[in-house]
């Protein structure tokens, strides 16, 4: 099958062809990210492989289908930036990566966690400066301290399991309880509960309706002082400005983020050279107990290998006529 690639880096490029040789596909990859703009260069394609700043609402899905795509495959498991809704309408199957590796973005999350609490970025460049001094370095055990997970899926569940080897007590927030966690000794509470108890909040839940602004002012209001904040999920699920005026005040005490609301003009670009234009990125930028990385969370060999793999193989089951495993409609959605 034809298919056009967009949002494509070296990395994609190489992780695709290589699972492609087994699964014979016609791969064309675009560099641009799938916009109202460049939408015409799926003319001809039957289906389009998108990313996680692929825009692909109302606007865009009428104008992919006229140019005879019939099929929409995520290389990633969010799917915020879909309109599933306009998809069916319009008779387009939509696929996603329902999982690759829950490792490679727990892994990270905890990382962020370490590196906040024990000040590594300081560290590392006072070192490169020929400053040996500790002052303002200081961090805390993470054992004994209570961690609250928002979303314990598969994400969250490696996350239980890792602060649990920590030593932490484990909080727990989910409209469905995970029976897998229940072995790291996690104790499921309100929404209201976690927020006020956790010394180390971390989330990992998909952007809904529902969790969109999840953490906007009332929450940021209703935690510890001093708090930690981690997000590798989706940006929009916290509140940008709120969570700048709660580390303003110190009411939010450090705040680590792989994942950004307004990330689409920012991530995977290489702006080293100019003047960033978004004033409320640049101002998170300014706070020395802010560590951010540009969603990267995911970016290991064995979830980018998972991600090509179960990609195409949703790609061949549609082909084929089957239904593809990673098959996603707004009904499910919204069951």
């Amino acid at each position: 099958m034809k298919i056009a690639v967009f949002s494509t880096e070296s990395y994609d490029r190489e992780f695709l062809t290589a699972a492609n040789v087994d699964a014979g596909h016609d791969l064309t990859f675009y560099e641009p990210r799938l916009t109202a703009h460049t939408c015409a260069l799926a003319a001809g394609f039957p289906a389009i492989c998108a990313f996680v700043n692929d825009q692909l609402d109302a606007q865009v899905l009428p104008v992919l289908a006229r140019e005879g795509v019939r099929l929409v495959a995520m290389r990633c498991t969010g799917f915020n930036n879909v309109d599933l809704r306009a998809a069916e309408q319009l008779n387009m199957i939509v696929t996603r990566v329902a999982a690759y590796s829950p490792y490679s973005v727990a892994e990270h999350a905890v990382a962020l966690i370490l590196a906040l609490d024990r000040r590594l970025y300081k560290a590392y460049n006072r070192i490169r400066e020929g400053n040996f001094s500790l002052e303002g370095l200081m961090g805390f055990d993470l054992h004994g301290r209570k961690a609250g997970i928002v979303g314990t899926g598969k994400i969250g569940a490696v996350v239980a399991r890792i602060l649990h080897g920590f030593g932490c007590n484990l909080l727990a927030y989910d409209v469905t309880e995970n029976p897998e966690v229940e072995a790291c000794e996690v104790r499921y509470v309100s929404k209201s509960e976690l927020l006020a108890e956790s010394d180390i909040i971390t989330l990992h839940c998909p952007l809904t309706p529902d969790t969109c602004h999840l953490i906007d002012a009332e929450a940021l209001g209703r935690m510890k002082r001093g708090a930690m904040l981690i997000n590798t999920s989706r940006g929009a699920l916290i509140d940008t400005k709120a969570v700048i005026r709660a580390l303003k005040s110190g009411r939010l005490g450090f705040l680590g983020l792989d994942v950004y609301e307004e990330e689409a003009d920012l991530f995977y670009r290489d702006l080293s050279s100019r003047v960033i234009q978004d004033d409320v990125f640049s101002r998170m930028l300014t706070f020395p107990n802010v560590i951010i990385t540009g969603h990267q969370a995911f970016f290991t060999r064995n979830a980018l290998d998972a991600i090509a793999q179960e990609t195409l193989h949703n790609i061949t089951l549609f082909e084929r006529g089957e239904r593809p495993s990673g098959l996603i409609t707004a009904e499910k959605v919204l069951a």
